[in-house]
């Protein structure tokens, strides 16, 4: 059995034990208005009461997505901030040499932007950046190299995305944000499930069991297989 207020505790008390080990004050992450960074927005809270802060960074984002950042935000009394990005991808865009041809090349900028946003607070701030990553999510590399992966903790890594729903129902995450379809923003209409090919549950009870339908079984081995390097430190040469 699942024991979310048990889980909760344990990660409040590692938050603060890896910051206070850092040397930090508190920790900054992004808000996006999902079920992922509402619980670490809360896990945050209890960990940090005063020194926690979540960033609202739309990049052409749907209107939505701020507003359930901000209900989140309301929900904890959480400190936060915005930053609209919109003009700084826009402008990256037209200076580089594509004409965007690679749809995730240039989907991608958007959490390397957000990336360097958090890591500009945290170093003003005195914070570690906290990531927002779940199992699932990671074991078949859905996130975006030194995008979304580039944080300095990562408090959900341990939990498949129903175990996350357990954790955000025992820090009373509004019911309609634990509802809301997953989605990493990257463009309109973009859903996880839809991006990935599966529902979270088939592969969420595949990692726990291993088991799953053969066709998709063979696509999640698939893609943990060539996802492993960003999982990874960068492979280095060693002289001889």
């Amino acid at each position: 059995m699942f024991d979310a207020k048990f889980e909760v505790e344990s990660i409040v008390s590692w938050l603060k034990e890896k910051v206070e080990n850092a040397g930090a004050k508190g920790v900054v992450f992004g808000l996006s208005g999902g079920i992922d960074s509402a619980v670490v927005a809360g896990l945050a809270k209890l960990a940090f009461p005063n020194e926690s802060l979540g960033i609202i960074m739309p990049i052409h984002s749907n209107e939505q997505d701020e507003i359930d950042a901000r209900k989140v935000a309301d929900t904890f009394e959480l400190n936060i901030s915005k930053v609209d990005l919109s003009i700084v991808y826009d402008t990256y865009l037209k200076n580089l040499p594509f004409e965007g041809e690679n749809k995730l090349a240039s989907a991608n900028l958007k959490p390397r932007l957000r990336m360097m946003t958090l890591y500009y607070h945290a170093q003003e701030m005195g914070y570690l950046v906290c990531g927002t990553s779940n199992k699932s999510e990671w074991h078949v590399g859905y996130f975006t190299k030194y995008g979304d992966s580039g944080v300095d903790l990562l408090p959900i890594i341990s939990f498949v995305k129903s175990e996350v729903k357990e954790l955000a129902k025992e820090l009373k995450v509004p019911n309609d944000i634990i509802e809301k379809a997953p989605t990493a923003g990257l463009w309109d209409g973009q859903t996880d499930e839809k991006e990935m090919g599966f529902t979270y549950k088939i592969l969420d009870n595949y990692i726990n069991t291993g088991e799953g339908p053969e066709n998709v079984v063979s696509k999640i081995q698939n893609m943990n297989a060539k996802s492993s390097h960003k999982r990874e430190f960068p492979v280095s040469y060693e002289k001889i």
